[in-house]
């Protein structure tokens, strides 16, 4: 008796300090994805306001997509704080980017590296907060990894080109999907909730950071000859 009962305080301490690490690191996403939206911005020569918006966009864009498709209050709404934390980043990178200042970024690879911390955060909170709401498992995982990759296809939309997830052949979506299954499957076998969180994390950030070093990545699709469309022009 008197183990149960220190036992359930235990749990309930173990849970809450668990729920405070996934609000930091939500915020620590937030950064990384503003981080990324800002640059983008830059490099399409946006100004101030463009920059910013871009920034709020990448930076919620997933979770707004998967609250959406959860059919629950879009999150920014009700708790606007994470929006404020991606405009304040974008107004820090932008004096950066007005001073030309943008090599130290590609030379370190800061971009890359913040937008693999902020997907990885992003596709274990959704797949498992989908998971939470009863959704099956497909569902879950098609929501964890639209919370993952969603903001990144905004930044590209609204860069106006073709969203990189779909072309640069490079394990983005593929490591989101893979870290998606792995959350799952871990708390199908009733896998302590700390691993749970921490293992697909690592998975995905693995997974991305190693096809970014060694160009791992998914065979892309052939290109079309010219004398193929010029065969199917005439058919």
């Amino acid at each position: 008796m008197h183990a149960l009962l220190l036992a359930a305080p235990s749990a309930d301490i173990l849970g809450s300090a668990l729920n405070t690490l996934r609000l930091v690191l939500e915020y620590a996403g937030t950064v990384a994805f503003a981080i990324s939206g800002a640059v983008a911005a830059s490099k399409r020569r946006m100004d101030l306001i463009g920059a910013v918006v871009l920034a709020g966009v990448v930076a919620v864009g997933g979770g707004t997509m998967r609250d959406l498709l959860l059919q629950r209050p879009v999150f920014w709404i009700e708790h606007p704080a994470l929006v404020w934390v991606a405009l304040g980043t974008a107004l820090v990178i932008v004096p950066f980017a007005r001073r030309r200042d943008l090599g130290a970024f590609a030379r370190h690879r800061i971009v890359e590296w913040s937008d693999a911390f902020g997907l990885a955060i992003f596709v274990v909170i959704g797949t498992g907060l989908a998971l939470d709401m009863g959704a099956s498992p497909i569902a879950a995982v098609i929501v964890g990894v639209t919370n993952g990759v969603g903001g990144g296809i905004l930044r590209d939309l609204f860069s106006a080109q073709m969203p990189e997830v779909f072309w640069n052949g490079h394990l983005y979506a593929t490591a989101a999907l893979g870290g998606a299954v792995v959350y799952w499957a871990l708390r199908a076998w009733g896998v302590t909730p700390e691993l749970v969180f921490w293992i697909p994390l690592l998975v995905i950030l693995a997974l991305r950071l190693l096809s970014l070093q060694l160009g791992w990545g998914v065979p892309s699709v052939a290109t079309v000859q010219k004398r193929e469309l010029q065969t199917e022009s005439h058919a």
